[in-house]
């Protein structure tokens, strides 16, 4: 691909590793003791998790001393860089109210991102389900048949992310996925196969009046999967871990801005295996003391 992925070829090079990839190819196909062929190794699934960019189409609106325009518009190389081959922005793209100037802004900063790897767009709080798909008239992913949400499912030879709707009111705090989603998802669970699934989801997974106010029903859909093994969030400004039923919970910072100064404004690097997943966090903004510090999370058998 031409542009940021394009690598001129050193033949000499190309040939190197080409023997070693041959090497290790035979390697991953040699038989086991009874004469079975072994699996080849899985391929790590690196995405790029963001969330809470809050982009207003006024590129010098401020908030908390944080302009998110420009903090999008920060972060798209940075993303770039890491060569994920996917990325997911966990709702509340737009800056309040889900205007459908926003969601241009959005659409042209993601632009560049959007032509090296597919942007899955989630929908939070602060954004209007009408006008995200006035502008995002072909959002990426394998959008599901749920009546009122916008559920996407991403399909990975790994594993597979489960990108779920808790928009409510617009520009209200709570967030609801309501029956018919959980339904769904009790469905989609119940008959797909074992691979590792991750809940993907806007809002906190607290009892406060702004949370998730399903969050318990919810769970009772995930916990009797054991394939499922964590839930990722954002909605809280916050870089946090926590864990329920053997479940990683994943709250990932926000892009826009903090709400609070001991939390980082960046977003996650993620590198899914089938044993688990390494975070790398890239705070630009904010607090800074945890940038480039990984932490790695192993799945619940």
């Amino acid at each position: 691909m031409p542009g940021i992925f394009y690598q001129p070829v050193n033949r000499r090079k190309f040939l190197g590793s080409s023997a070693k990839a041959l090497a290790l190819l035979a390697l991953a196909r040699r038989t086991d003791a009874v004469g079975q062929e072994a699996p080849e190794a899985e391929k790590p699934v690196r995405m790029a998790l963001l969330s809470d960019t809050h982009v207003p189409a006024d590129s010098m609106n401020e908030y908390h001393q944080f302009l998110p325009w420009e903090n999008l518009k920060t972060v798209v190389p940075q993303v770039i860089d890491s060569r994920p081959e996917g990325v997911i922005l966990n709702g509340d793209a737009a800056r309040l109210t889900g205007e459908l100037a926003d969601y241009e802004a959005v659409k042209q900063l993601l632009a560049p991102l959007a032509a090296q790897a597919p942007v899955y767009i989630g929908l939070g709080n602060h954004d209007d389900r009408d006008n995200f798909f006035k502008v995002f008239d072909h959002p990426s992913g394998d959008r599901q048949k749920v009546a009122g949400k916008h559920v996407l499912v991403i399909e990975r030879a790994l594993m597979r992310l489960i990108l779920l709707d808790s928009l409510l009111y617009v520009n209200k705090a709570a967030g609801l996925l309501g029956k018919t989603q959980r339904e769904w998802l009790g469905r989609y669970l119940k008959e797909s196969d074992a691979r590792p699934a991750v809940i993907v989801v806007h809002h906190t997974l607290g009892d406060g009046d702004g949370d998730l106010l399903d969050v318990e029903r919810l769970f009772q859909s995930i916990r009797p999967h054991k394939k499922v093994k964590a839930v990722i969030y954002g909605h809280s400004h916050k870089y946090a871990f926590s864990r329920q039923d053997g479940i990683h919970l994943i709250n990932i910072p926000a892009v826009g801005f903090n709400f609070s100064d001991d939390q980082p404004v960046g977003w996650v690097d993620a590198v899914f295996t089938g044993r688990g997943v390494d975070l790398k966090l890239r705070a630009f903004a904010g607090n800074r003391e945890a940038d480039g510090m990984s932490r790695s999370l192993t799945w619940r058998s």
